[in-house]
């Protein structure tokens, strides 16, 4: 009765305030963007534990297991965060949540038991540190979550606040202090900075990637001060590849005092940043500036046009210098192993734009295009071919969660008239028995099922016929692919064209050979490839006897107090898609200054509020 009366009073004061929709939506919506405000480092068992919580007050009270179960769950949580716990209680507890999976009467003491199930699993290097240590494992701490999140560590609240204070250059110093490609990822980068932003707890997420974009337009990378290198140390190290991850690692290792010398078989530095992004989104002039910063160091020799194997010897390079990184990238697009995969008009996304960056472009005009998934890769080819006058570009995916591709791609590819299908599992490819190329695609119907382990759908062929559709050019954006033929060779080992490497960038039992990026990991993301750089240079140094540091003079301002009024998070524009879609000319239309200023205003501080390690390394 006081548990009805007490929501009953209180639905009547929310009703006096708004509609009571709205006001569950609002309350709902601030639940939901503190979750996704969860710092990086949180210790996950007082996370399982908050929603364990939840769902004891999402309980109806009904049932003996869900009304009484859950708190004794909580109860023996607690005990083991507090450090009261043992292995007798973890046993308790994991036969409890067992018990209420199977015997509850509802889906909310399922779902809570089958959670904590799940985090017993998931994490019991966890539960033994509050079992024996009686406190977290070593590594749990609070982080500062855009910074950690940025596969470059850059000081995102640092640089912030510079261009709040209008010092664009020491925003540009400071990011290329861990990322020496500030232009490219400006335009390019996939922003992971932004997902755990703490302002979403308010509003939106900072624009971090809008606010670098300013900055770099306001002071260009080639005519931004470069850090003094330390001395000079005598030692060579060959880099393969000048991409962004090969570039990164020369841009570390020349300011560290060494020698830099990085080879690259295409004509021009940049890799995948110059061939694989299409010009509308990262104009090359725009990545000259970076690549012109990097060799202004003094300590890179760039030697282009120049393929191992063929012009140099693996083996040459481990006699002749003290290191050797491999940043080959994956350029190399993947085809289907099916018939007629080879057939004229069939070409893989990554060759295809690589073809268009290098003034090879297919003429599409009139043409039908089918595209094959939908990937950041497959978005650039599907707007690439657009542009080309494709006369209609339809992608293709099994299911939903096939197309990963950034949101805002998906939406600026649907705006210029870039047709999606899902639900479709790719059958085989019909050739023109002329011309022998391709002339349709068939496509088999598909209906959803159960998620798999990792939460994905399941999906099963659908009694409909298959589906025929005709076209004139099939782009495959199924993934690329390194070619390692050379290095194989070489005795460098080699597992599914990707090179073996841990995560040290050591590779297997190769003494001084070094590789990160693509070549390792598979496709990856631009930001990714720059870490992995950033990670070798410093083992390499390492590994040559010394132990380095970068140094970056850059004075960050003082922290002001926080800003949590309600703010509009500003966006980055995009001009209007009847016009963009005729030409490669750059899409965005980068913030304003009074913009630019608001948003750095938004910026909570997170370097010098709310974070740090959890006292005593307890979590209680």
């Amino acid at each position: 009765m006081y548990r009805r009366a007490y929501r009953t009073k209180n639905m009547k004061k929310l009703e006096k305030k708004g509609s009571m929709n709205q006001r569950t939506d609002l309350v709902l919506g601030r639940f939901r963007s503190r979750m996704n405000a969860c710092p990086p480092g949180m210790c996950p068992l007082t996370l399982y534990r908050s929603l364990l919580q939840i769902s004891i007050n999402q309980s109806c009270g009904k049932c003996v297991p869900c009304r009484d179960g859950l708190p004794e769950v909580d109860r023996l949580l607690g005990s083991i965060l507090k450090g009261t716990g043992s292995y007798e209680v973890k046993k308790e507890l994991e036969e409890l949540c067992t018990m209420i999976s199977r015997t509850a009467d509802c889906v909310i003491g399922v779902v809570a038991a089958n959670m904590i199930l799940d985090s017993l699993l998931q994490f019991p290097d966890e539960y033994k540190s509050h079992i024996e240590q009686k406190k977290c494992v070593e590594e749990v701490v609070q982080t500062i979550p855009c910074s950690t999140l940025c596969p470059a560590h850059v000081n995102v609240p640092g640089y912030i606040a510079l261009i709040r204070e209008g010092d664009y250059e020491g925003a540009v110093d400071l990011i290329r202090n861990r990322n020496p490609f500030p232009t490219a990822c400006a335009m390019i980068c996939e922003h992971p900075c932004e997902r755990k932003c703490r302002r979403t707890m308010i509003d939106q997420p900072i624009n971090i990637k809008g606010l670098k974009r300013y900055a770099v337009d306001h002071s260009r990378a080639d005519h931004t001060r470069i850090p003094s290198p330390n001395v000079n140390t005598g030692k060579k190290i060959a880099i393969v590849g000048a991409g962004p991850s090969g570039l990164t690692a020369a841009w570390f290792l020349a300011l560290m005092g060494h020698k830099a010398v990085v080879f690259d078989e295409h004509e021009k530095p940049g890799g995948m940043l110059r061939y694989g992004i299409p010009q509308y989104r990262l104009p090359k002039e725009r990545l000259d500036e970076d690549i012109r910063a990097i060799l202004k160091t003094g300590n890179v020799e760039l030697h282009c046009s120049t393929k191992i194997g063929k012009d140099v010897s693996f083996t040459g390079l481990q006699k002749d210098y003290d290191a050797v990184y491999l940043g080959l990238g994956a350029q190399i697009g993947a085809r289907l192993p099916i018939e007629n995969a080879d057939a004229g008009n069939v070409i893989p996304a990554a060759d295809f734009l690589q073809a268009v960056a290098a003034g090879n472009a297919m003429d599409l005009t009139g043409k039908r295009v089918a595209m094959i998934g939908g990937g950041n890769v497959a978005m650039d080819a599907a707007r690439t071919a657009i542009r080309l006058h494709a006369e209609s570009v339809h992608v293709f995916t099994r299911k939903r969660d096939d197309i990963t591709a950034l949101p805002e791609e998906i939406e600026s590819a649907m705006q210029e008239g870039v047709r999606f299908r899902t639900l479709l599992s790719f059958l085989h490819i019909e050739t023109n028995k002329e011309s022998g190329a391709v002339s349709a695609v068939w496509l088999q119907p598909q209906i959803v099922g159960e998620f798999d382990e990792f939460g994905l759908v399941r999906t099963e062929h659908s009694s409909a016929y298959p589906y025929r559709f005709p076209c004139d050019v099939l782009i495959l954006g199924v993934g690329q692919k390194t070619d390692v033929t050379a290095f194989e060779e070489a005795g460098v080992p080699v597992q599914k064209d990707r090179i073996l490497a841990d995560e040290f960038c050591q590779v297997q039992d190769m003494p001084g050979v070094f590789s990160g990026g693509d070549c390792v990991t598979g496709p990856s993301t631009a930001i990714n490839a720059i870490a992995a750089g950033q990670v070798a240079a410093v083992n390499i140094d390492e590994y040559l006897g010394y132990h380095h540091k970068i140094h970056c003079d850059v004075q960050i301002p003082a922290a002001l107090p926080n800003n949590c009024i309600p703010t509009g998070r500003a966006e980055i524009e995009e001009t209007d898609p009847f016009e963009r879609k005729n030409d490669f000319s750059p899409v965005e239309i980068p913030v304003n200054d009074e913009e630019a200023l608001r948003e750095a205003s938004r910026c909570l501080r997170c370097d010098h509020f709310g974070c740090g390690a959890m006292e005593g390394g307890r979590c209680e």
